[in-house]
């Protein structure tokens, strides 16, 4: 069985070459607590490959395709920059690599607007990973409205992200009110949203949203977060349609287990959960499919 990866963070060369001091001089203080963080045990919380770092491990795990998200940037400018960068990515490996365009409403109307138009002319089929908590802006701000309502009409799906209520603390965690997301929905129907790292178990939490056809969850970073049971509270709530696989790579969700992050661990522990080509592959192909 093949596996599409849903949930794939890849950042550029000049970040790459030294994280933090290129989120110093970007102000991307947010992006910096959370990526360039150490664990208790002075492990890095995550690694930076180039693509081709990427190619190989998704070789190595058997991953047909990966889409690769955005980021939740403070800057409309860093939005804008990492676009192009994948782009270039969905450029060159058109038949192994996906990409979100990613967005700050607080650019305004048009400068929002445009670089959305552009993203989706460079190849771009999805909005995200986004945050409206942690970028500073309401989920009703007007222009965020304009981006879910621009992405129902080109039926590109919008990855947001999401903490648990009762989740473990950790330096730049954000809470981010599960309500919020039922609203988004109820608001949107017309447009897909992903809900990122299992939603923060909004369905298992409020059996309103296992009503939302229009919304989807992914698996990102579930290691780090819930134990391996986890796959089958979801198979009792939800129709199988609406899981998607994501990793998180390159975070490194095994920490005890290795110092590098890799996408093999998870996708044995997902099919041992018993997620089926469903989960693994061809919800990722429906949701994309445009």
């Amino acid at each position: 069985m093949q596996v599409i990866d849903s949930h794939v963070h890849l950042y550029p060369p000049e970040l790459n070459a030294d994280p933090a001091a290129w989120a110093a001089a970007h102000g991307e203080a947010h992006w910096a607590k959370l990526c360039t963080r150490r664990r208790p045990d002075g492990g890095a919380v995550q690694t930076f490959p180039t693509v081709e770092d990427l190619l190989r491990e998704m070789d190595r795990a058997g991953v047909e395709r990966a889409v690769l998200l955005g980021w939740y940037w403070e800057r409309p400018e860093t939005c804008a920059w990492q676009n192009r960068f994948y782009g270039r990515c969905v450029r060159e490996y058109p038949d192994r690599l996906l990409a979100y365009a990613t967005v700050h409403p607080r650019a305004g109307h048009w400068p929002a607007l445009s670089e959305l138009h552009r993203a989706r002319d460079e190849g771009l089929v999805g909005i995200g990973e986004l945050s409206p908590h942690s970028q500073g802006f309401s989920i009703d701000d007007p222009v965020f409205g304009e981006i879910l309502t621009l992405a129902a009409d080109w039926k590109m799906p919008v990855n947001l992200h999401v903490t648990d209520p009762e989740g473990r603390d950790y330096p730049g965690r954000i809470g981010t009110p599960l309500a919020d997301f039922v609203r988004l929905a109820q608001n949107f129907p017309k447009t897909k949203f992903t809900l990122a790292h299992w939603g923060g178990l909004l369905p298992l939490r409020d059996p309103e949203a296992r009503d939302l056809d229009n919304l989807f969850y992914d698996s990102a970073a579930s290691p780090l977060l819930y134990d391996r049971d986890i796959w089958g509270r979801f198979a009792a709530a939800l129709p199988p349609g609406h899981v998607l696989f994501g990793s998180d790579y390159p975070l490194n969700v095994y920490p005890k287990l290795g110092a590098e992050p890799e996408m093999t661990r998870m996708i044995a522990e997902a099919r041992a959960a018993g997620a089926g080509e469903a989960i693994m592959r061809d919800n990722a192909l429906r949701l994309l499919s445009r």
